[in-house]
């Protein structure tokens, strides 16, 4: 089944800065919870992310990163994640986050 623009639209991807990121031991996956910055348009996030693989903690604050901001909110091991970070897997099925190439306006959104 195809996708269409319509079902694209619906998506409110946007642009966001992390402000901390912390161990999330918690988890059943390995993982850790962020704190992101999308703007005054959608304001602070939570988020758990699947990303110890590639990233230390001290190298994601102040990364801009891509983010999908109108899922429901999803309880992982007692937190609640309200963003879904946007990622591909490498070549060893680990992910690594997509952001964009210069720093953009928090919260603009993805079209």
């Amino acid at each position: 089944m195809q996708a269409t623009i319509e079902d694209f639209l619906k998506l409110d991807i946007r642009v966001g800065k992390i402000l901390e990121a912390k161990e999330f031991p918690e988890a059943k996956k390995t993982a850790y919870k962020l704190k992101i910055d999308f703007g005054e348009k959608v304001g602070i996030k939570n988020s758990s992310a699947q990303i110890t693989e590639n990233y230390k903690i001290e190298d994601l604050v102040g990364k801009q990163i891509l983010g999908v901001t109108n899922f429901p909110p999803r309880r992982i091991a007692g937190f609640k994640s309200e963003v879904l970070v946007l990622g591909i897997n490498d070549e060893n099925g680990f992910v690594t986050l997509l952001k964009v190439d210069k720093e953009i306006q928090l919260g603009e959104k993805v079209y």
